[in-house]
């Protein structure tokens, strides 16, 4: 499965086959209850992947035409150190590819995106319930200990 996966940036036209696997990880969160994001939301987002002005980029895992996984990473400044870090922000494959290999490679396609743009480290973050996914994470990085807490407004 692993060796036939073409990992890529989005072109323009692949905002439909993005679509539904964008609903389903915000689904997968809970994150405006059943629905999906607003639509205002959603278009702007796939915008900025597309603008390369923006920090904002995303790479899709295809097979066979068929779109399996997305990833989701900004570069951003950092109070630590010299370059700027790079936060895997979003990351989710479709149910019938989860455990084939999918988000491991979109997680080192990020971290060699990040090695290249000189950024020291890649960080994410995922939810304490999220079993199957932390299994993976453990195996490919280090679990910081941090809680993260949010203001809403």
């Amino acid at each position: 499965m692993a060796n036939d996966i073409t990992l890529r940036p989005p072109g323009a036209d692949d905002f439909a086959a993005w679509l539904p696997l964008w609903d389903g990880y915000n689904a997968f969160y809970g994150r405006h209850g059943a629905s999906a994001l607003p639509p205002a939301i959603s278009r702007l987002t796939w915008q900025r992947f597309l603008d390369p002005a923006e920090p904002v980029h995303a790479l899709l895992a295809w097979q066979g035409g068929q779109l399996l996984g997305l990833a989701h990473y900004i570069f951003h400044r950092n109070t630590l150190m010299l370059h700027h870090a790079c936060y895997l922000q979003d990351l989710f494959t479709v149910p019938e590819a989860r455990g084939r290999g999918v988000a491991r490679q979109l997680i080192a396609a990020v971290a060699d995106a990040a090695r290249q743009a000189g950024s020291p480290s890649l960080y994410w973050h995922t939810h304490h319930t999220n079993h199957a996914a932390r299994q993976l994470y453990d195996r490919v990085a280090r679990d910081t200990g941090f809680v993260v807490y949010r203001q809403t407004f």
